[in-house]
């Protein structure tokens, strides 16, 4: 490694940003549009936060690239683009506190009907009585599919709720079911929270097989990928009204003017907003220059995804 690393961060100020820049770096600025022109030069690089194709396939035109540090946890939508021999880092644990939070939204919203009361408010209407009773997650039994740091801080809270947890994730552990244990499963869970990543295993993994085994009024909450549900199989059971659906993100996204899941009944639809919460910019920050601390003093990287350890 060279005495002096270039890196390119998309921070105007990144000293500000990271609470003091690393020595043995020197930095320029680049999140989408003119690139600087030190593209040839750069060693470690940090893209954009929900960038576009600009800032991720750039990746490919660094010769002198060693690492790529993400800020999603994500990385399914650069990996094709970085080469065997570079580093590729995920940002696991920054968006624990968010997306958890989101999903907890996600489910109370629904089970409290609160769409519902938004449209009554529009149109200033106060119902004169009401015919049935909310559902509560209290008594409820919450199945957490994809349990990884994400799941962990989606179960501190919905601790208080009265709720029961059922964790579930690809290899077995104490206390958590392998998938393969799915088919007995699913028929015991009230909510479903998908929180697995985008894999080939995972793709449409939440099929029309996988929905018929839930029971009548399940509902299912999606904050992980959209191509992790089929979405024609989740139409096809919205339109029956026996089962309902949270969805962060969906299959295609963005979901385009006049899909019929928009107008599905029972399906409440937040515009991919899981990370983006005022807890996600201090978490970034301490990750980014702890990667930046670590690679500066030959220390290993954490949270790497793919290519060689560092």
């Amino acid at each position: 490694m060279a005495d002096v690393v270039k890196a390119w961060l998309p921070w105007e100020d990144p000293d500000t940003f990271l609470g003091g820049l690393p020595t043995g770096f020197d930095v320029d600025f680049f999140d989408g549009g003119e690139r600087p022109a030190s593209l040839a030069e750069v060693e470690f690089y940090v893209p954009g936060y929900m960038g576009g194709s600009e800032v991720i396939e750039v990746v490919r035109e660094m010769p002198r690239l060693k690492v790529v540090q993400l800020q999603t946890a994500g990385f399914e939508h650069i990996q094709k683009h970085v080469a065997d021999d570079v580093t590729l880092c995920n940002a696991r644990g920054v968006h624990d506190a968010s997306t958890a939070e989101l999903a907890v939204g996600l489910i109370l919203a629904s089970y409290r009907r609160l769409p519902r009361a938004v449209r009554n408010q529009a149109q200033e209407v106060w119902p004169s009585s009401y015919t049935e009773l909310d559902d509560s997650l209290a008594d409820r039994t919450v199945m957490i599919l994809g349990y990884g740091s994400i799941g962990g801080a989606l179960e501190r809270r919905l601790t208080g709720f009265e709720c029961e947890i059922i964790r579930v994730a690809r290899r077995p552990r104490e206390g958590v079911h392998p998938i393969t244990d799915l088919p007995e499963l699913l028929p015991r869970a009230d909510v479903v929270v998908v929180l697995t990543p985008a894999t080939a295993e995972t793709r449409g993994m939440v099929d029309a097989k996988f929905l018929a085994q839930l029971k009548d009024g399940a509902l299912l909450v999606n904050v992980a990928r959209g191509v992790v549900v089929d979405t024609d199989a989740l139409l096809a059971e919205l339109t029956t009204e026996r089962i309902s659906a949270a969805l962060d993100v969906t299959h295609p996204e963005p979901l385009p003017a006049g899909h019929p899941l928009w107008s599905a009944p029972n399906v409440l639809i937040n515009p991919h907003r899981g990370g983006a919460s005022t807890a996600f910019e201090p978490r970034v920050a301490r990750l980014v220059r702890a990667q930046l601390e670590r690679y500066a003093n030959g220390e290993a990287l954490i949270n790497v995804v793919a290519g060689p350890p560092r």
